[in-house]
């Protein structure tokens, strides 16, 4: 377990937002009617709803993007110590997190907002340490 010596609450940190951003694009582009059908559903009643599909292809591009950029992020920190490309790919996270969390409170899904709260934490507690 030498990967984790030297960064082991920035590694393990990144890697659960890995998982979390990744599957949820993954899933965005295997089910991609199905996301959309149910976003907009969810919307029907909030000003986003005609916008559903430009809105979800944005948070998916952000997802994977802020993905792939934290998981080269931790070879860069593993390898080099650098934790530049990591911070970049935390900070995309969060602000998608944030885009989520505007349309959770435009279509007044409180409890939906709520749970992105956790989410949030978790990338603010990985920023702090990539700083």
């Amino acid at each position: 377990m030498t990967l984790l010596q030297n960064y082991p609450a920035e590694i393990l940190t990144l890697l659960f937002l890995i998982v979390t951003f990744l599957q949820s694009g993954i899933d965005k582009i295997t089910d991609w009617k199905g996301n959309v059908r149910f976003i907009t559903d969810h919307f029907k009643n909030s000003p986003l709803k005609n916008m559903v599909p430009m809105l979800v292809g944005t948070i998916l591009a952000m997802e994977i993007i802020a993905s792939l950029l934290m998981g080269f992020g931790i070879y860069e920190l593993v390898s080099e110590g650098g934790k530049s490309i990591a911070l970049l790919g935390a900070e995309i996270s969060a602000i998608s997190l944030i885009f989520m969390l505007i349309g959770q409170r435009l279509a007044k899904d409180y409890a939906g907002a709520m749970t992105l709260a956790v989410y949030f934490i978790i990338n603010i507690f990985v920023l702090i340490l990539l700083q």
